[in-house]
C-alpha cells in the first residue's frame, strides 16, 4: 500500500489533532494509509538528554521515512511566526535526502496551531514550505472549492489547515478546522496517488 507521511511536532496536543484529522483524510482515498511520524524536542544543554524512543504517541520520523512516502504533511505550532525549532532542526538534518534528490516532485502540504489568532498562522505554514520547494517538493494548498474556508472564524486558510488553539492552548478544534485537516489531507493523498503511478 502506498503511504503519505504525517510528519508534525505538537507540544500541547492541537498539531497532533490536526494530524490525526488529516491522517483520515488520507486514508479516505483508497490504496493509501497514513504513517504519522514525530520529531523530538530540542533540547538545551541544561535539560536532560532527549529520548531516543518517544514514550507516547507517534514514533520519531527517519530519513527513511521521508524516501518511502509518496506524499507529505508537515506540521508544527507557530513560534513567533516560524515553526518550531524542532521541527526546523529535523529538516536542517536532510541535506542528505537533498543531495540525493530523495523528495524531487513528490507533493507535500503544510498545517499548523497558534495560540492567537492573528498569530502568524500563514507565516508559520510558509516558513514551512521552504525547505520543502528546496527539495524540489511540489506544494498542495487548499482550494476555496471547501466552503469552509469561507466559514471558519478561527483556524483555515489557502495555504493549509490550521487551528486556534487559545492563549492556554485549550481551544478545541472546531468543525471547520477539522473538515479543513481532512480535506487537505484527502487531496494531498488523491494528487500523490496520480503522480506516483
Amino acid at each position: 500500500m502506498k503511504e503519505i507521511l504525517i510528519l508534525y511536532y505538537s507540544l500541547h496536543g492541537s498539531v497532533k489533532q490536526l494530524a490525526q484529522h488529516m491522517a483520515h483524510g488520507v486514508e479516505s482515498v483508497p490504496g493509501i494509509s497514513a504513517r504519522v511520524r514525530t520529531v523530538p524536542k530540542v533540547m538545551t544543554e541544561s535539560d536532560a538528554p532527549a529520548r531516543l524512543v518517544p514514550d507516547t504517541g507517534a514514533p520519531f520520523a527517519s530519513h527513511q521515512d521521508l524516501r518511502e512516502c509518496i506524499g507529505l504533511a508537515v506540521g508544527s505550532p507557530t513560534r513567533f511566526g516560524n515553526m518550531s525549532a524542532a521541527m526546523k532542526h529535523f529538516w536542517d538534518g536532510t541535506s542528505g535526502l537533498w543531495l540525493n534528490g530523495d523528495l524531487i516532485d513528490k507533493p507535500a502540504c503544510v498545517f499548523t496551531s497558534t495560540a492567537s489568532l492573528h498569530g502568524g498562522q500563514e507565516t508559520t505554514l510558509m516558513s514551512m514550505m521552504t525547505p520543502l520547494l528546496h527539495h524540489g517538493m511540489v506544494i498542495v494548498g487548499l482550494p476555496y472549492s471547501n466552503p469552509e474556508l469561507n466559514l471558519t472564524r478561527s483556524g483555515g486558510t489557502p495555504y493549509g489547515a490550521t487551528h486556534w488553539s487559545g492563549a492556554d492552548g485549550r481551544l478545541p478544534i472546531t468543525d471547520e478546522e477539522r473538515k479543513l485537516a481532512f480535506a487537505q489531507g484527502k487531496r494531498l493523498a488523491e494528487i500523490a496517488a496520480r503522480l506516483s503511478t
